[in-house]
């Protein structure tokens, strides 16, 4: 047998043993197949405070600014360090020059914040009060902590799974179908929570009378989704 003999017989016997390999069926057409969402929420009360105080400065000088703001932003963290029940730590800290009309530099100005975050809304609002006599209140916030808001969410599960078998019952009678078999579901959390509440801005006092806070409501949410096969 020569050698292109030898090639025309290898090349037949390939092609007999890739025919004779088992091919893959098609996929069957699926009928009446139902893509299904459904939602399920809850109001719960916010329990997280967040909010941040801030300091400004200006001199001709730009170590004596930072000088002023590293007192002040040191002395708000050790008087926080009180309030046990409340975390405090440095925020957004800045130093920049000021120039004027004709881009002569004629000083410095920088601001430097500290950070607030506590479940005790009580506590908070004293340590916002004493801090109020040398700092400013930028801002405060209030949204649920990961901790609640991943327990509501688990609770939500089993809801959102149960609204979409409910509505996956629907839309097999919709249909005239007599059961269901789900092919995909999916789950997805979320929550839509309330905007910052600014605050404006009040003048350094001796003393300042601890604001009011009321934490108000969020909605935590859980969608599931996916799609059934009526039969």
């Amino acid at each position: 047998m020569n050698y292109r003999s030898f090639l025309a017989l290898a090349a037949g016997l390939f092609a007999c043993a890739a025919f004779a390999q088992p091919q893959p069926q098609p996929e069957p057409a699926r009928f009446n197949q139902v893509d299904l969402q459904a939602e399920v929420s809850r109001e719960i009360q916010n329990d997280l405070m967040l909010a941040s105080v801030h300091a400004e400065a200006s001199d001709a000088s730009a170590a004596k600014v930072a000088d002023q703001l590293n007192r002040l932003t040191a002395d708000a963290l050790k008087t926080a360090g009180d309030f046990k029940t409340v975390k405090a730590r440095s925020g957004f800290n800045q130093t920049f020059p000021v120039y004027d009309r004709n881009s002569k530099l004629t000083g410095w100005r920088g601001r430097a914040e500290v950070r607030l975050e506590s479940k005790d809304f009580a506590a908070m609002a004293g340590l916002i009060g004493k801090l109020q006599s040398s700092l400013q209140l930028g801002g405060v916030t209030f949204t649920v902590s990961p901790e609640l808001r991943r327990q509501t969410e688990n609770d939500l599960i089993t809801e959102a799974v149960a609204a979409f078998r409910s509505r996956a019952d629907i839309a097999t009678k919709a249909i005239g179908g007599k059961s269901y078999r789900i092919r995909r579901i999916g789950i997805n959390t979320g929550g839509m929570f309330p905007p910052p509440r600014p605050m404006a801005a009040q003048a350094r006092a001796a003393e300042v009378t601890p604001p009011s806070f009321e934490g108000g409501t969020s909605t935590v949410q859980v969608t599931a989704n996916g799609s059934i096969q009526v039969e």
